[in-house]
């Protein structure tokens, strides 16, 4: 461990100043249960049955009953609505967070944490640091475990809240106590332990970072994983990101051969886990083969691609929509999070694109002419995956346009953190009267990771999902575009 690497010492279970536990009303839908039964925008919801209600989780449950008493406060005075409706009838609010205490935020202080290499200005909610088991739940976050209490334990297998997202790094506690710089990080696994023995689903992750938990240490790892947590669903082995922001001087980016190194290494892995478990178990994220210029592994190997959503199988299920062996986006999950009446993704996994009705700057979504030709919008890594596709649809007119990634740096080159900055660089380079495809999952309502907005762009784009179905739709209909039809679906 560093010398001067900080090692936080919190009791185990504190998560810092609590403050009163309600949820505030940011929308009433009209005719709705809870809008006849008077309450409205501004609101707080300060209990539900007589019961408080911790967030968006307990609030699902306990407003699935037919008749419910609501304890608001508005205006500083306390009022208690009496709601009628029909059993699993939405109440027709939307809510401000999916937390209504105090959400448990990290106090790990891990070298390789991309918040820390964040550059100057960003806006404060980039910088919320969460290690809470109930976002792991609901977006997918993944949490380390050094929060996590019996009381925890406890309502995670009476409530069935699975699946959750852990992160694991090494299984060595002396290793993971240094990777986390956080003492609690030695025995944490032990929650990971118990909430297998419980029957939870949880998806493992490893970030390696080279000179620390690499070569003979990553070994280790999945021996270890193999030995004390053969239970796991699946095991994502991702690259460690770099911007030009970090200031920790062991972290680097991987050379070629130690890119090799991992891919071999979790081929070899993937092989006695098959022959152990009946299973891969483990994945190298997509990066690591374009890192060591290898091949993906062919679709069949990642089964249901249940871990798209971090990096492992993309190029493969990209390539698999695009060639029309399939009609909808495969491994994209939607989470509980899609069915949860009210709930809010600001500051989480938010909508990518704004409602319609909202959508700034119409000429976002409109090609400037008939049939014009096509630029693709990608980051570097996507730019080596499509351009191979683009090429199969024997199209002259439509190329792909590479966005450098200057806001960043370091290493980072996936489409999902194109910003603003970038795009109005490479866009203004770019001939006018094009049509420019951008990718939706740079986005988080409308906005670039820098604020900025698609109108903000010097070329008009059209906004399109980040799957190969929509991009082979959006070349099949190279025709002007309405605002109705901005997204390709």
């Amino acid at each position: 461990m560093s010398a001067t690497a900080p090692v936080s010492v919190a009791p185990a279970g504190t998560v810092g100043p609590q403050r009163e536990s309600h949820a505030r009303v940011l929308a009433v839908a009209p005719e709705s249960p809870a809008y006849a039964a008077g309450i409205r925008e501004g609101d707080l919801i300060m209990g539900i049955n007589g019961r408080p209600v911790r967030d968006i989780i307990e609030y699902r449950v306990l407003t699935d009953e037919e008749e419910l008493t609501i304890d608001v406060t508005r205006g500083g005075l306390e009022q208690t609505f009496e709601v009628a409706k029909q059993h699993g009838q939405p109440l027709g609010i939307d809510i401000d967070s999916p937390v209504f205490d105090e959400v448990r935020t990290c106090d790990n202080h891990c070298e390789f944490c991309f918040i820390y290499q964040l550059p100057p200005g960003m806006r404060k909610s980039l910088h919320l640091k969460d290690d809470d088991y109930r976002l792991s739940f609901l977006y997918g976050n993944f949490t380390t475990l050094t929060r996590f209490t019996e009381a925890d334990l406890e309502r995670v297998v009476t409530e069935s809240l699975s699946p959750l997202y852990v992160s694991i790094h090494a299984t060595d506690p002396t290793l993971r106590v240094e990777m986390l710089r956080n003492r609690r990080g030695a025995m944490s696994l032990r929650w990971l332990r118990a909430l297998l023995d419980h029957g939870i689903e949880i998806h493992g992750q490893i970030v390696v970072c080279p000179g620390l938990n690499d070569g003979a240490a990553l070994e280790q790892t999945l021996c270890g994983i193999l030995d004390e947590y053969p239970e796991l669903a699946d095991v994502a082995v991702v690259p460690l990101g770099v911007s030009d922001f970090s200031t920790e001087k062991r972290m680097r980016t991987h050379t070629v051969d130690e890119a090799r190194f991992v891919v071999d290494a979790v081929d070899e892995w993937q092989e006695i886990f098959l022959a152990t478990l009946g299973r891969r178990m483990v994945y190298a994220s997509d990066e690591y083969y374009l890192m060591a210029n290898k091949d993906f592994p062919d679709a069949h190997t990642y089964g249901d691609f249940s871990m798209h959503e971090d990096g492992i199988g993309m190029a493969r299920a990209f390539q698999a929509e695009f060639n029309g062996e399939s009609d909808e986006g495969i491994g994209i999950q939607s989470g509980f999070f899609a069915s949860v009446d009210g709930a809010p993704a600001v500051g989480y996994r938010a909508p990518r694109t704004e409602p319609e009705s909202e959508s700034a700057g119409t000429p976002v979504s409109l090609s400037p002419r008939r049939n014009a030709p096509v630029g693709v919008l990608t980051g570097s890594y996507g730019a080596r995956i499509l351009a191979p596709l683009v090429d199969t649809a024997d199209r002259n007119d439509v190329r792909i346009v590479e966005v450098e990634n200057r806001f960043f740096g370091g290493n980072v080159a996936v489409a999902g953190l194109m910003v603003g900055e970038d795009l109005i660089r490479v866009l203004s380079d770019e001939p006018q009267g094009h049509r420019y495809l951008l990718p939706d999952v740079c986005l988080s309502q409308g906005r670039f990771l820098d604020g900025l907005r698609p109108e903000d762009l010097p070329r008009p784009v059209e906004i399109i999902k980040t799957d190969g179905v929509a991009l082979r739709r959006a070349l099949t209909n190279n025709t002007r575009l309405t605002p109705a039809t901005k997204v390709a679906q």
